[in-house]
């Protein structure tokens, strides 16, 4: 341990927690990183597979334009050049008939790209076309909303009660568009069923797709593993200046006559304050012993409906490696059960060979058992991609993540502030109140945002910290 007390901790080691604890130390403070698990990265993270070697990301996580503030801490990195940003939204889709083609968007203005984009697509009909052009005044005034908050909603916005499904309707979406274009991605952000999800999230993300910069909406998929994307580099890059991360330690916050304390095993330790930027699920027991304060969010995070990830990670021999500007490396499938196949031999280069299909809103896909999801995840491939029917299976891997984000459904618990009622203990994570779902630029908007919040706070109540091995 630094021999030098910090004057934060935070506890977890995720999107949330890392952004938090490196804008904190650029802000001049001397953080402690708590993590319980023995790697960092939480939900987004890579393991070694035992038998090819290959490192495989828990998931597969694409990144949009408008990911701002994940940029710009992959900027304090200095991996945000591990990221490939395309130059603007092309995605090929296999709809189930198996016809290929490809969305591509024009050089125009945003959100005129993705109309222009929608108009030349071949996938649709002339009365789909025309739907789209019938989004655009409820395009305009998400945008509005997200620069301006407090303007009187317009009448095309989202009701706090609508699904996203409703809502879509309610602008005349047509129901091959919504198949096409809107289903995969409100089920991508949301990670929930369009008939279930409640459409103003939806409207957040659609907020920041179609912003002011048309490349907001394009897409972007690291080109390493996630630990070595973030976890690894943010692990050194706080090292290099005076601050730790330790992993493999349960913390939990408590309070007593002197005030709040992190209590890590052996290890007790009394900041100036505290970023609490772990899971909701996990949040009870942290919080357990700081206090009658923060009941309200102890009990909103255990009432929280977890949403599921699947990702059937394949190894064939030989099959195909996808081609093009970039839209190649991964390819939607529509009306299907996993919505996404990503070619990671393109993305990683010859550090892999695999294929990684993922099914969001898997809550019934992580119940099945390894067998099932595998027959049914080479199925969906062959179906979508008649080439790979004689390529031989080398491996699959399963990895479920069965808490991979919340419900956002109408009626969901509410989601907790940045600050507690309790002066020195701050949250963050994706389910913080950020407007955004479970996204990582939720978690890295809520960990700036606690980071900004500390700092202030730190610069309003200057004192001294004190660490020490409890006996």
């Amino acid at each position: 341990m630094n021999p030098q007390p910090p004057d934060v901790v935070v506890i977890g080691a995720g999107f949330a927690g890392l952004s938090a604890a490196t804008a904190l130390v650029e802000g001049g403070a001397r953080v402690l990183v708590l993590e319980a698990r023995g790697g960092l990265g939480g939900r987004a993270t890579a393991f070694d597979d035992p038998v090819t070697g290959e490192r495989v990301d828990n998931g597969q996580h694409v990144f949009f334009g408008c990911y701002h503030e994940t940029f710009r801490f992959l900027r304090r990195l200095g991996t945000d050049g591990d990221v490939v940003l395309q130059p603007s939204l092309a995605v090929d889709v296999i709809d189930r008939a198996g016809e290929r083609t490809t969305l591509r968007c024009p050089s125009l203005p945003s959100p005129l790209h993705l109309l222009g984009g929608v108009l030349r697509w071949r996938a649709l009909g002339l009365g789909d076309r025309l739907a789209a052009l019938r989004l655009g005044p409820a395009l305009q005034a998400l945008r509005r909303r997200a620069a301006e908050p407090d303007v009187p909603p317009h009448r095309s916005e989202p009701t706090p009660e609508e699904t996203v499904r409703a809502w879509l309707a309610r602008q005349g979406q047509t129901p091959r568009l919504i198949e096409l274009l809107w289903d995969p991605l409100a089920v991508a952000a949301l990670n929930e069923s369009i008939d279930v999800a409640a459409a103003q999230p939806f409207g957040a993300v659609l907020a920041g797709l179609f912003g002011p910069d048309p490349r907001d909406s394009a897409l972007a998929l690291p080109r390493r593993p996630l630990d070595e994307l973030y976890a690894e580099p943010a692990r050194a890059w706080l090292a290099a200046r005076g601050s730790e991360v330790v992993t493999g330690r349960v913390a939990r916050v408590a309070r007593d006559a002197e005030g709040l304390f992190v209590a890590a095993g052996p290890l007790v330790v009394r900041p100036r304050a505290i970023v609490c930027a772990v899971p909701w699920h996990a949040l009870p027991d942290v919080l357990a012993d700081a206090g009658g304060e923060v009941a309200f969010t102890r009990a909103s995070a255990a009432r929280v409906v977890p949403r599921a990830i699947v990702t059937a990670n394949v190894w064939l021999e030989g099959g195909p490696r996808e081609g093009g500007d970039g839209a190649g490396s991964f390819v939607g499938l529509p009306g299907r059960t996993f919505q996404w196949m990503f070619d990671k031999r393109r993305i990683f280069g010859d550090a892999a060979s695999h294929l990684s299909l993922v099914a969001s809103a898997a809550d019934d896909v992580a119940a099945r058992d390894n067998g099932g999801i595998r027959e049914l995840a080479l199925a969906e491939l062959r179906g979508a991609l008649p080439e790979t029917k004689g390529a031989a299976v080398r491996r699959i891997v399963i990895v479920r993540e069965r808490r991979a984000t919340f419900s956002v459904a109408p009626g969901a618990p509410p989601r907790p502030s940045t600050a507690t009622a309790i002066p020195g203990l701050y949250l963050a994570g994706d389910w913080i109140a950020t407007g955004l779902p479970a996204t990582i630029e939720g978690s890295v908007v809520s960990g700036h945002r606690a980071a900004a919040a500390v700092l202030t706070h730190l610069a309003c109540h200057p004192s001294s910290s004190t660490t020490k091995k409890s006996r």
